[in-house]
C-alpha cells in the first residue's frame, strides 16, 4: 500500500501532539502549548520522500483531517488517489485506481504504534527526548528522539510559525525523510462525522485482515 507506512508515521506525530503534557521539561512545555486544546484538525499537505542525498523519491498531496478520539481520514488526490479512514474501530485503505479496499481492526492495523495513545494519558517522555532547536529560518524547531532502539524512524523534527504547525520531518534508519508541508490548516472547526465513515463502493474487492 502506496501510503500506509508513512500514515502510521504521521499519527506518531498526531497522537503525541494530542496527549503531551508539561513534567518539568520546558521544551515539552512549549511544545504543549503549541499543540493544546485540539478536537479537530483539517490541512492540506504536500508530502516528500527524500533519499539520504536529499533527492526526492515520491511527491504527493492531499487534504488530511482528524477528530478525538482515534478518528482520522486521509485525502491523497495528486499523483494517484488513495484513502485512509479510521473510525475508531477500523482502518480502511482505499485504492481508486485497484479497486480494492483493505479493512483491519483499528487497533490491530496500527500495532503498538503511538496512534493508539490518542484517547490515552501515557506520557510523551516515556518514548521521546525531546528538545528545543530554537528558530531558524523564522520557524520555531522541536526535535523528537524515540527511546526505542527498534523504532523505525531515528527522529522527528517539528516546525512551527505563528503558533501553527508548518512541517514535520520523519527520519529513517536507512537515511531517508518523510517531509510534510502544511498549509491552511484549521483547529476545533466542527467536521461532519460522516467524513470518517468509509462505504466500499459497489464492484470493488474488500480484503479482510
Amino acid at each position: 500500500m502506496k501510503n500506509t507506512f508513512l500514515f502510521k508515521l504521521f499519527l506518531v506525530f498526531v497522537s503525541y501532539a494530542l496527549v503531551f503534557s508539561a513534567h518539568g521539561n520546558s521544551d515539552i512545555g512549549r511544545l504543549n502549548q503549541l499543540l493544546s486544546g485540539i478536537t479537530t484538525l483539517e490541512s492540506t499537505f504536500k508530502q516528500l520522500l527524500l533519499d539520504e542525498k536529499g533527492e526526492t523519491i515520491q511527491e504527493s498531496s492531499g487534504i488530511f483531517q482528524l477528530q478525538r478520539p482515534g478518528k482520522f481520514r486521509w485525502d491523497y488526490t495528486k499523483p494517484y488517489e488513495q484513502l485512509i479512514i479510521a473510525d475508531g474501530r477500523k482502518l480502511w485503505v482505499y485504492d481508486a485506481d485497484l479497486e480494492q479496499v483493505t479493512v483491519k481492526k483499528q487497533e490491530t492495523a496500527l500495532g503498538n504504534t503511538p496512534a493508539l495513545l490518542l484517547t490515552s494519558s501515557r506520557d510523551v517522555e516515556k518514548d521521546f527526548n525531546v528538545q528545543g532547536k530554537g528558530i531558524q529560518e523564522g520557524l520555531e524547531w522541536f526535535e523528537l528522539k524515540p527511546k526505542d532502539k527498534e523504532s523505525s524512524f531515528i527522529k522527528i523534527n517539528l516546525a512551527f510559525g505563528q503558533n501553527k504547525l508548518k512541517q514535520m520531518e520523519l527520519i529513517d534508519g536507512f537515511g531517508q525523510t518523510t517531509r510534510l508541508t502544511f498549509d491552511g490548516i484549521v483547529v476545533n472547526k466542527s467536521i461532519a462525522s460522516g467524513q470518517f465513515v468509509f462505504n466500499p463502493p459497489r464492484g470493488v474487492d474488500v480484503i479482510k485482515d
